[in-house]
């Protein structure tokens, strides 16, 4: 039979079409590999990775013609584990004399740029997902897209669409009447109805989970304190339109009255949790609330409230009073048996140094084990992504990170991170 020649060449293409692709495999041989944190580590584990997922693990340096791998990534002298998670993140932003000059001469564009920048440096420290807690939304949604789809690299992040009420924490301010008026976003509301009106509002337009503020906060720039701003009937129908739509609610809270307001309204999550004390740890235990603990940004607004330069002085006398009692509450929740997932507020710190977060957990006597759950484990659940996230298991993305000391023999070993892998792919060894 005689075939043209172009015939042929579109017969050969339908058949390469129809051909499977070729699978993508990795093997990493680790010599110490935390696979499941709150269990015991294992020594010399093969780590088999097939399309940006983990495959299997086996015990042993398997060869990479067993398993037909195209490439081997020795890491025999290394501890390895889980891609590490932050609950409490604003990828836009981070404290600086500069910030008022920003605020009026970047655009919106910029401050995306600015946002993609800062999560590639948090991804480079070892944080392989994020959940941001509020930056300009549809900048960030476009990030967040664009990472899953594979267009750029980047960290895994979970997007919030803020609620908050008129003059509250999430409202803005610190800036002449004219300008609030215009930067005044329409997630900010007034009554449980209107509440209801914004959380629906913001899962239309993208978010993953709903922020909410229960209390006053520090960098409000205005006096009205850290405790209960939201009343009870909205923060109920925040939590009921939220919940109905298949999102989270997570709330920044900083004394116990709004604490506990937030807790009995059903949110997922209590967000700082500075003042903490019996009864909300009541609470928390009734309701298998998470406690993202953020206790580096207490340390680092105290810090800056005391060298001045930065904050206002409303701003500073909050920031003193809350860094002062925010590691000793965390250290009775944790005691108590509060879930913890672990959360920095980086933005307020430095990007990139998420992992001091875990030193002053130590600090405050949470062991070395117990920090690498909160920020694997108990992350994962927290974002309901526990089948796929958290463990190094078959099925689960290969998100991986090394260390050259185990951080169960010195938590200070995460704040050296040399090799990252997000979805099987090597993004720094």
């Amino acid at each position: 039979m005689h075939i043209r020649p172009l015939k042929f060449i579109s017969a050969l293409g339908a058949m390469l079409a129809m051909a499977p692709a070729l699978a993508d495999t990795t093997l990493i041989h680790a010599g110490e590999l935390l696979a499941v944190p709150g269990k015991k580590p294992l020594k010399e584990q093969t780590i088999v990775i097939t399309d940006g997922r983990i495959s299997n693990v086996v015990a042993g340096y398997k060869d990479a013609k067993d398993y037909d791998a195209d490439s081997v990534i020795d890491l025999k002298d290394r501890f390895v584990m889980p891609g590490l998670m932050d609950m409490h993140v604003h990828l836009q932003g981070e404290l600086s004399p500069e910030n008022d000059s920003r605020a009026l001469r970047w655009s919106d564009e910029l401050v995306q740029m600015y946002g993609y920048h800062n999560a590639m440096t948090t991804l480079m420290a070892g944080f392989t997902t994020v959940r941001d807690a509020g930056s300009k939304n549809q900048q960030t949604y476009a990030v967040r897209d664009a990472i899953n789809k594979g267009w750029i690299d980047g960290p895994r992040i979970i997007a919030a669409g803020g609620v908050g009420v008129t003059g509250g924490h999430n409202d803005v301010s610190g800036t002449k009447h004219e300008f609030m008026e215009l930067a005044t976003d329409e997630s900010i509301c007034d009554g449980p109805y209107d509440c209801r009106r914004a959380t629906r509002n913001g899962i239309k337009y993208g978010a993953d989970f709903i922020k909410i503020t229960s209390t006053g906060g520090v960098l409000t720039d205005r006096a009205t304190g850290t405790g209960k701003q939201m009343e009870d009937d909205e923060l109920m129908e925040v939590v009921r339109a939220a919940h109905s739509m298949g999102r989270k609610v997570a709330s920044h809270a900083h004394q116990e009255d709004g604490i506990i307001a937030a807790l009995k309204a059903g949110v997922d999550s209590i967000e700082h949790g500075t003042y903490t004390g019996p009864d909300a740890i009541r609470e928390f235990k009734r309701t298998g609330a998470y406690l993202v603990p953020t206790l580096l940004a207490g340390a680092t607004a105290a810090d800056m409230a005391r060298a001045g330069g930065i904050l206002t002085p409303a701003q500073s006398a909050k920031a003193i009073e809350v860094g002062a009692a925010m590691q000793g509450n965390f250290a009775k929740a944790h005691k108590a048996g509060v879930k913890v997932a672990f959360g920095t507020d980086s933005a307020v710190s430095k990007h990139g140094q998420n992992a001091r977060e875990a030193v002053l957990m130590h600090e405050a006597g949470m062991s070395e084990m117990d920090i690498l759950v909160s920020a694997t484990v108990n992350a994962a659940d927290l974002i309901g992504m526990s089948d796929t996230l958290g463990t190094v298991e078959p099925g689960k993305h290969a998100d991986l990170v090394a260390t050259r000391i185990s951080p169960l023999d010195s938590i200070d070993a995460l704040l050296d991170i040399g090799f990252v892998m997000k979805s099987g792919k090597v993004m720094k060894q």
